[in-house]
């Protein structure tokens, strides 16, 4: 009984659409969907705010970010890591 037993925290990929607040970026997370009943695939998106220590994420980035305990009343995730920086052109 010891040992500590982890949390399996939910994780989500998405693109980092707006970093212009401090310690906080906004990640669009978009997944593929089938309709129920016409068969069409569609794209439904959602937006989450995530918690970032500085210079962690910019706008263009694809991170991934996992559920964490509530930081404010809009913040319930934090950025685990950065896949893929943006190119700049």
């Amino acid at each position: 009984m010891t040992e500590q037993i982890e949390k399996v925290r939910r994780a989500l990929v998405g693109r980092v659409v707006s970093d212009k607040m401090q310690n906080t970026v906004t990640v669009l997370v978009e997944r593929r969907v089938k309709h129920e009943l016409y068969g069409k695939v569609i794209t439904r998106s959602a937006k989450y705010h995530a918690h970032v220590e500085e210079g962690g994420a910019a706008a263009g980035d694809l991170v991934e970010i996992e559920e964490c305990r509530p930081i404010s009343k809009t913040k319930s995730w934090r950025v685990a890591k950065v896949l893929e920086k943006a190119r700049v052109i």
